[in-house]
């Protein structure tokens, strides 16, 4: 016998796919359930007090769910019927993933890789504009911040830089081969430098922090080995990073540099510096990240060094805090990076899942009211309303039928400037999930992963008796 009853309340149209949906579900979890269309047409105007009044669970029920788009406090329900209530997806059809989540989803707080973001020619910027891009940089999740310099031309500044971003209780490092710019950052709180290499390596001792070590020549790895044994010998702690060459540049034996390098060091922290790639491909750098912040989490590459320069990748850094969350998930528990955090899909979709054709069809010949209701499906765009299903796949094209679909071919009396902009709004991003295979949800904003920005609701609503059907 189940030990679950749940008793889903919602409204007239969504009642017959609802049924479907849990049907199904019910059958593959063994738990029971009740149904109850409550006396409206839009399941999406209920409000917590309203199912309050009206709904009536049976005595077996031991929990209710509400429809997603139900908003507030959902206490009054639970006071009016004693039952636990929890507020469902706001697409039904998303119920069974909503089911799956029961017990809790994987936390991907945890990760091993640090970033280190560097702030590209800082003596041309004032110390306000470094400061403020520094905030922005550990806001996006960089442990590290990096000051550049300008080779060639020495920065008077850089103490200064150093002091204000330490006030601000951040850590700092200097990317410099200028033995008198290191020096200052070093005595000002920077707490590692990039880089050393035969060039500055007796110098390095006298600075008192960490540094990375590089070749003198990546293609040859000419002076690693000598640097690391002069560093090692000296106390001087170290990073190593045999450098990521760009694509056409050496990538793929860069990219076995690291390999060699870890099998060779295997105790020695190491450092990939994977601006190299995303700075120089012109490509959008999500996927590009993961795989590199994968393979640093496999190889215990304990650092990335980023940058935010090139337009494509002004997220880099963002992208790559979530990236090191879902390696170190993936490795660390032996499994695939795949239904545990979705911030890194902006272009497609992980779930496009949206009703079908024959749904909204069917949908259409229940409708009652003028409320214009829009879906994407196969290629078009949906319009549905009473007595009114239109479909096309060039907004343009469907706004124009809606516009001659009064009587007589005249403008619907409904169909306001205001509305009218709306709906536009709307049939935009329908269209744009349409082109890139994405979920589209009526007042809902696109799913853009980690660049996904929440929309206000700007849905024309109606309220009290004129959205309720007869008791």
């Amino acid at each position: 016998m189940p030990t679950e009853h749940f008793h889903f309340v919602t409204g007239r149209l969504a009642e017959p796919v609802l049924r479907s949906t849990v049907a199904p579900l019910a059958q593959r979890l063994g738990f029971a359930y009740s149904i109850e269309a409550l006396p409206i047409t839009v399941a999406a105007l209920m409000t917590p007090e309203w199912i309050a009044g009206r709904t009536r669970p049976p005595a077996a029920a031991t929990r209710l769910m509400t429809p997603g788009y139900c908003g507030g406090d959902l206490a009054p329900i639970a006071e009016a019927t004693g039952l636990p209530v929890e507020r469902g997806p706001k697409d039904l059809r998303r119920l069974p993933g909503h089911f799956g989540q029961a017990a809790d989803p994987p936390k991907l707080d945890a990760y091993t890789t640090q970033i280190v973001a560097e702030i590209n020619h800082c003596p041309r910027l004032t110390l306000q504009e470094i400061v403020a891009v520094a905030r922005g940089l550990a806001g996006d999740g960089a442990d590290i911040i990096d000051l550049g310099c300008d080779p060639g031309r020495r920065w008077a500044g850089v103490a200064d830089a150093v002091k204000a971003l330490r006030d601000l209780g951040l850590r700092v490092s200097i990317d410099s081969f200028d033995p008198t710019e290191v020096t200052e950052a070093a005595a000002a709180g920077a707490e590692l430098v990039l880089s050393v290499n035969s060039t500055n390596r007796d110098a390095a001792a006298d600075w008192g922090v960490e540094v990375v070590v590089v070749p003198d020549a990546a293609e040859t790895l000419a002076g690693f080995d000598q640097t690391i044994e002069r560093l090692a010998s000296a106390g001087v702690p170290m990073r190593i990073d045999p450098i990521l060459e760009p694509i056409g540049m050496g990538f793929a034996r860069s990219l076995r540099r690291y390999f060699t390098t870890r099998d060779r060091y295997p105790e020695l922290a190491m450092l990939m510096g994977v601006g190299n790639l995303t700075e120089l491909t012109e490509v959008d750098t999500t996927g590009v990240n993961l795989l590199l912040l994968a393979i640093c989490e496999e190889l215990r590459i304990g650092s990335v060094l980023t940058t935010q320069v090139i337009p494509w990748a002004a997220g880099c850094v963002r992208e790559c805090d979530l990236a090191r969350r879902l390696a170190h998930y993936a490795v660390s528990q032996g499994a695939l990076p795949k239904h545990v955090g979705s911030g890194l899909v902006t272009l497609r979709d992980a779930d496009p899942t949206g009703p079908t054709a024959a749904e909204i069809a069917a949908l259409a010949e229940a409708v009652r009211d003028n409320n214009y209701r829009l879906f994407a499906c196969e290629g078009e765009t949906h319009l549905v309303g009473a007595g009114l299903h239109l479909h096309d796949a060039d907004p343009f094209a469907l706004f124009e039928q809606l516009s001659q679909s009064g009587p007589d071919g005249a403008t619907p009396r409904n169909l306001s400037p205001s509305h009218a902009f709306y709906l536009g709004y709307e049939l935009h991003k329908a269209a744009t999930a349409l082109t890139l295979g994405k979920h589209y949800e009526q007042d809902e904003a696109l799913d853009w992963g980690y660049l996904t920005r929440p929309e206000a609701s700007h849905r024309p609503r109606r309220t009290g008796r004129a959205a309720e059907g007869s008791p």
